[in-house]
C-alpha cells in the first residue's frame, strides 16, 4: 500500500511539471488565457500542498509499519491531539504488557477484592501504570482489576466504582422441635442477597473518600443500608488514618475481608466480639500502620450508623469505645508463614435509652439465611462496660493453612443503678480452621492487612486448554459459650440463683468447597452441622436444637 501511494505521488508530480509549461506557452498572447494561467497556478499550489501532506502521511505510515514488528501483541491506546493538517484525532501507540490470562505469578494471581486499605497517592500511581487505560484530553480511563476508574493524567484526581455481590441460596435439614417450643424459621430452601455493595471512591492526591451503600443483608434482604462513609489520609509511610463510618478490625478473620472468607460467614465468636465496639458502619477515628513483619491499629469508636434512628426509644447518650490490634510474623519463608497477634475491644459505655444501658449477645448458626437465632445471652441490663480480648494464630505451609482465634468477653454491671449486687459475667469462644488449595496458588499472607488472603488463579477457567481456575477445600470447628458462673442472690431475673445467665452454648462444624474460575468470580458451597444447648431463663422457645444446613453462594467482585 505504501509503495502504490508513493508511485501515485511521483506520477502526479511528473505530469504536473510537463503539463503546466505547455499550457503557459500556448496561451501567452491571450488575455483570457492569462487569467486561466493564474487559476491553474493556484490549483498547482493547492495540489502541491496536498501532495506534501500526503507524503508526510506516507512517511508516518511507513515508519509505524517498520516499528510494528518490534511491538508486543497488545498496545495501550492513547487519544492524542490531531496535527494542524489532520482534521481527525488519531490514536497514539504505547507499548504495554498484554492482558494476562495466565500463567500468573503468586502476587499477580490474587482475587480482586474491593475492600482494602486506601492506597497512597504514590501506590495508586504505581498500580495504575500497570493497567490498560485510554487518554482523552488529559483524562485517563481504565479498569484496574475490572474496576472502572477515571483519573487525571497525574493521578491527583481519581474516581472509581467497585462491586461486591453475594447471592446465597440453600436451606436447613433435620432441625426438629423439642417439647412445647415453636418450630422457628428454618426454611428448607430459600435465598438471600447477603452483600450487594457499590464501592464509590474519590481521591485528591493522598486524601481518599469512600462511600459504600449496601443493598444486601446479613439476614433478610430488601432494606438498603450503609457499609461505610469515611475520609482517609494516606500521606504517611504505610499508614492510613481514618475518620467517619468505618469497620475497625480487631480479628484476623475480619481483617481478611468478606470477599476472601473461607466460609460463608465469620465464626460466631468473631461476630460477637467485633460488634461490641466495631462492626460495619461504626463511627471511628484512628488508623493503622504496617511493615513487612508487623502491623498495629487503633481506633476510638462511637455509635453505629442508624443507632439513633428510633422514634419510640431514642438514644439519649451515645456509646463510646475502642478497638486495638497488633500482629507479627515471627517466621517467613517461601513455603512457611507464621502469624501471631492480639485483638482487644471495649465499650466504655453502651448506648443509653429509656430502658437504660442494656446489651444482648445473639447470633445465627453461621448460616446467613434469616433463620431463627438460637444463641443468645438474653438482655443484660444495667451495663457499665463490655470488653473482649484474645490471641490470634496462623500457620501456612505451602498450600496448607491452619489458623485459630480465642476471645474472652467480660461484662461489668453498674451496681449503683440497682439495689442488687450483680456479678461480672464472663463468656468465651474460639475456632480452629484448616484450608488446602487443590488447584492454583495457595492462600498467602498480606502484610498490608495483617491477615491471610485468597488463593491465586494461575490460569483462568478454560477447559479446552485444561485450565480450571483455583479450587480450595476448608474445614472449621467453632464454639461460643454464653453461659457464665458466679455467686449471686438476685432471683427472678436473667441471672439465676445457681450462677448461670440465661445464655446457652453453640457448637458448629463446617466443611466448604470454593471454586474461583477467574479473579472476579467465586462460587462457594458449605455444609454446616450445629448443636445449640438450651437457654435457661431466656425464652421457652429456645430449648436447644441440632440441625444441618447446605448453602451455596455466587460472588462477583471488581
Amino acid at each position: 500500500m505504501a509503495v502504490s501511494v508513493r508511485a501515485s505521488v511521483l506520477l502526479t508530480t511528473t505530469v504536473s511539471s510537463l503539463l503546466f509549461p505547455y499550457v503557459a506557452n500556448a496561451a501567452s498572447s491571450d488575455a483570457e488565457n492569462a487569467a486561466l494561467r493564474r487559476e491553474i497556478a493556484a490549483m498547482h499550489r493547492e495540489m502541491m500542498g496536498e501532495i506534501h501532506r500526503l507524503q508526510a502521511r506516507v512517511d508516518k505510515y511507513e515508519h509505524a509499519t517498520a516499528l510494528q514488528g518490534h511491538k508486543i501483541a497488545h498496545s495501550r491506546r492513547t487519544l492524542t491531539t490531531a496535527g494542524a493538517d489532520e482534521p481527525q484525532p488519531i490514536f497514539g501507540e504505547q507499548n504495554i504488557a498484554p492482558i494476562n490470562h495466565g500463567p500468573r505469578s503468586v502476587n499477580d494471581s490474587r482475587i480482586a477484592l474491593p475492600e482494602g486499605p486506601a492506597q497512597s497517592w504514590s501506590s495508586f500511581k504505581a498500580a495504575s501504570a500497570k493497567d490498560e487505560n485510554v487518554d482523552i484530553g488529559g483524562i485517563k480511563i481504565g479498569f484496574p482489576k475490572g474496576r472502572p476508574t477515571i483519573s487525571s493524567d497525574d493521578k491527583a484526581y481519581a474516581f472509581s466504582i467497585g462491586l461486591l455481590a453475594q447471592e446465597d441460596f440453600g436451606g436447613f435439614m433435620g432441625v426438629g422441635q423439642r417439647g412445647s417450643e415453636s418450630a422457628g424459621n428454618f426454611n428448607k430452601f430459600t435465598q438471600n442477597a447477603r452483600r450487594l455493595r457499590l464501592y464509590l471512591s474519590w481521591r485528591y492526591k493522598d486524601w481518599v473518600v469512600n462511600v459504600t451503600p449496601d443493598f444486601g443483608s446479613s439476614s433478610v434482604d430488601g432494606t438498603v443500608g450503609l457499609f461505610e462513609a469515611n475520609l482517609n489520609y494516606t500521606g504517611l509511610h504505610n499508614t492510613t488514618l481514618t475518620v467517619g463510618y468505618f469497620q475497625p478490625r480487631m480479628e484476623e478473620d475480619s481483617a481478611e475481608r468478606s470477599g476472601a472468607f473461607e466460609f460463608l460467614e465469620r465464626p460466631t465468636i468473631v461476630d460477637l466480639v467485633r460488634n461490641i465496639a466495631g462492626g460495619v458502619a461504626r463511627f471511628s477515628i484512628g488508623g493503622e500502620h504496617y511493615e513487612k513483619r508487623w502491623l498495629v491499629a487503633g481506633y476510638f469508636t462511637g455509635q453505629k450508623f442508624g443507632d439513633r434512628n428510633s422514634s419510640t426509644n431514642p438514644v439519649t447518650d451515645s456509646q463510646t469505645g475502642g478497638v486495638f490490634r497488633a500482629t507479627g510474623r515471627p517466621y517467613v519463608s517461601k513455603d512457611i508463614d507464621v502469624h501471631v497477634g492480639v485483638g482487644a475491644t471495649a465499650a466504655f459505655k453502651v448506648n443509653q435509652t429509656s430502658n437504660g444501658r442494656s446489651y444482648t449477645f445473639s447470633d445465627n448458626v453461621e448460616v446467613p439465611l434469616g433463620e431463627t437465632k438460637l444463641l443468645t445471652s438474653g438482655a443484660l441490663n444495667n451495663i457499665s462496660q463490655i470488653w473482649a480480648a484474645g490471641p490470634q494464630f496462623g500457620f501456612r505451609y505451602k498450600k496448607f493453612l491452619l489458623k485459630g482465634e480465642y476471645y474472652h468477653v467480660g461484662v461489668q454491671h453498674n451496681n449503683a443503678a440497682t439495689t442488687a449486687n450483680l456479678p461480672s459475667l464472663n463468656f468465651d469462644g474460639w475456632y480452629v480452621a484448616a484450608n488446602y488449595t487443590l488447584i492454583g496458588h495457595g492462600r498467602g499472607y498480606n502484610e498490608k492487612i495483617g491477615a491471610f488472603t485468597t488463593p491465586g488463579v494461575e490460569y483462568d477457567f478454560d477447559p479446552a486448554k485444561g485450565h480450571w481456575g483455583a479450587l480450595e477445600i476448608s474445614g472449621r470447628w467453632s464454639v461460643t459459650d454464653l453461659r457464665t458462673s458466679g455467686a449471686t442472690i438476685k432471683s427472678g431475673s436473667l441471672i439465676q440463683a445457681d450462677g448461670e445467665t440465661g445464655g446457652n452454648k453453640q457448637t458448629v462444624w463446617q466443611g466448604g468447597l470454593n471454586w474461583y474460575p477467574n479473579q472476579h468470580i467465586k462460587i462457594m458451597l458449605d455444609y454446616t452441622h450445629f448443636s445449640v444447648s438450651s437457654a435457661r431463663g431466656v425464652s421457652t422457645d429456645l430449648l436447644g436444637r441440632n440441625g444441618n444446613a447446605v448453602v451455596g453462594r455466587v460472588q462477583a467482585a471488581f
